[in-house]
């Protein structure tokens, strides 16, 4: 029961960090206080920490991937202008 909540809490969470970052949020203090005590009331303390630091991590790897993504850009892109300059020559 607990793994199938947790499967229908992820898009929630999701959705509400996604919320908390768009500069046009329409959550406020109150709502976000209230979503923290369902999802306290939901999981309990001892499994809270668990969870953020499964979420967290899962961020850690995306800003990652997204990084390492820019730098492989960034070398097929000099990689480019070094075969084209020596073909000018």
């Amino acid at each position: 029961m607990l793994r199938s909540m947790a499967a229908l809490l992820q898009p929630v969470l999701f959705l509400l960090a996604l919320s908390l970052t768009l500069p046009s949020c329409s959550l406020g203090g109150p709502e976000v206080a209230i979503i923290a005590v369902v999802i306290l009331l939901m999981f309990g303390g001892s499994r809270l920490p668990k969870l953020m630091r499964g979420m967290g991590s899962g961020v850690h790897e995306f800003k990652k991937g997204l990084k390492d993504g820019e730098t492989k850009e960034g070398e097929e892109e000099k990689e480019e202008e070094k075969k084209g300059e020596g073909g000018k020559e």
